[in-house]
């Protein structure tokens, strides 16, 4: 999927749409088969089939857009752990809030305690903080809703959580919002 271009149901770009906006994103990404991955120097991670969701929070140059465009092509370079895992996953859906406030933390936090949730490698992600895990495994798609609904228990006033989801053959995506369709439309 290297060099695909994320376009958003009304014809803008993920890019253009999101700009430099900072943020935490969930990446969900679908494994068809089990895999033996090296994960740089953390270790090794054994991929089973299911779904895995990366929390990741995009600071930097570029924000949002680039966070989640770098994670959803293929790495010409394995850099992040990231990289690793994305070689033999899919992407299927980003979920995004804009915001400056770091909260990667609490949304870890809440997909750790998600039924079904667990942690196949301690630390990935993690390195800067104190969390045991920012990648989590669930054997089914986890819920958006019942995702949102845990946070907003967690962390009060938290902002929308907007969602690009990738079309089944790499084709365009369709842009949802779950919390309040309002503010996509």
């Amino acid at each position: 999927m290297a060099g695909v271009a994320l376009k958003a149901s009304n014809g803008l770009s993920l890019m253009a749409k999101l700009n430099s906006r900072p943020g935490t994103y969930a990446l969900v990404l679908h494994a068809e088969a089990a895999e033996h991955v090296e994960v740089g120097r953390l270790g090794h991670l054994e991929v089973a089939p299911g779904f895995y969701v990366y929390v990741g929070s995009a600071r930097g140059p570029g924000g949002l857009s680039a966070q989640i465009s770098r994670h959803w092509a293929i790495a010409k370079r394995l850099r992040w752990h990231m990289d690793y895992l994305r070689e033999v996953t899919t992407p299927t859906e980003a979920w995004y809030t804009c915001d400056a406030l770091r909260r990667e933390c609490a949304w870890a936090d809440v997909f750790r305690q998600m039924p079904g949730a667990s942690l196949p490698l301690t630390g990935f992600g993690s390195s800067d903080c104190t969390c045991p895990s920012h990648l989590f495994f669930f054997g089914e798609k986890p819920s958006r809703a019942a995702f949102i609904r845990r946070l907003r228990r967690v962390v009060v006033g938290h902002g929308p959580v907007h969602c690009e989801t990738m079309a089944p053959r790499g084709g365009d995506q369709a842009r949802c919002c779950v919390v309040c369709p309002a503010v996509c439309d």
